[in-house]
């Protein structure tokens, strides 16, 4: 892969955080990361993000919540 502009960079922000790429494909990310601010910002919202979603899928769903959901499902039928 030669070089790496933010069409690049954006769409392959989500698994570089996840670390799903492999090297070889993350290093001109990061390097296009270090000289972009624009993708920079971007690269620490997903960040935000992915550390939020992962804290709210620790513990256990509240019972209310498979109630909820049961009604839903229910209603659409």
């Amino acid at each position: 892969m030669s070089g790496c502009g933010c069409e690049h960079a954006r769409a392959n922000l989500e698994e570089l955080i996840r670390g799903e790429l492999e090297e070889t494909d993350c290093q001109p990310i990061r390097e296009h990361l270090e000289g972009c601010t624009e993708c920079r910002d971007e690269q620490q919202v997903f960040e935000t993000l992915t550390v939020a979603v992962r804290r709210a899928c620790e513990g256990p769903a509240p019972a209310s919540l498979r109630e909820t959901i049961v009604t839903q499902l229910r209603d659409l039928h």
